[in-house]
């Protein structure tokens, strides 16, 4: 909402903790408001368990209906999110038959928008391909979605099939390993790439002595 909207809002917010959880309370919800805060997009609610839709419809409609703002400058709210990490794994590291074309970030964006259960999943970042080894024709793809605070967006997706081609691929859930490493010559966790004492690079897509920006320079 806007910065006069918050401030209004934010003056009377131990009565509107109050106001809130007593519509709460009326439609047999088990979720209560603990407090609000300011910040700079407008007004965050914290609640003592996870809030579903239905909550959130109800502060809502409180918080448009109060006297202290204008209801036309208060955006649509949503729930907190977080990232989720997942990989997708038993996916072709050349889906189209052919060693010159490999799999990439836009491949796997194209094969996951045409996929349902999809249809309400945004992704954080570009998803990454990595061959499992110079010798696997396979892949591994890891990627950040948005999940709500219960979780529900990374639950209807872990360990769910479907197909790529002729694969059937797997959806896991995978560690964000924070603060690991990785080196961009030998492409392995642990350890950061000026530390890595083997002379020249190696590309990520085949493992051979060369960058990954000259691979096909190279096949």
């Amino acid at each position: 909402m806007s910065g006069d909207n918050n401030s209004a809002f934010m003056k009377n917010s131990s009565l509107h903790v109050i106001n809130i959880n007593r519509h709460l309370k009326n439609a047999k919800s088990e979720v209560l408001v603990d407090y609000i805060r300011s910040d700079p997009l407008g007004i965050t609610i914290i609640t003592n368990k996870v809030s579903q839709q239905s909550d959130l419809q109800i502060i809502d409609q409180y918080v448009k209906n109060s006297n202290d703002i204008n209801a036309l400058q208060v955006e649509e709210p949503r729930l907190s999110q977080s990232e989720s990490y997942l990989k997708i794994i038993s996916i072709s590291f050349f889906p189209y038959g052919n060693a010159q074309d490999c799999l990439t970030s836009s491949d796997i964006e194209t094969i996951l928008k045409q996929n349902q259960i999809f249809n309400n999943i945004t992704l954080v970042s570009r998803p990454r391909v990595v061959k499992i080894s110079s010798k696997s024709d396979m892949a591994i793809v890891w990627i950040d979605i948005w999940n709500v605070q219960s979780g529900s967006n990374a639950k209807m997706l872990i360990n769910r099939c479907f197909n790529v081609g002729r694969y059937i691929v797997t959806i896991h859930k995978a560690n964000m390993n924070p603060g690991i490493p990785q080196c961009k010559n030998c492409w392995k966790w642990g350890h950061m790439t000026f530390s890595y004492r083997i002379q020249g690079s190696k590309c990520i897509k085949c493992n051979s002595p060369y960058k990954s920006e000259n691979y096909h320079e190279f096949r």
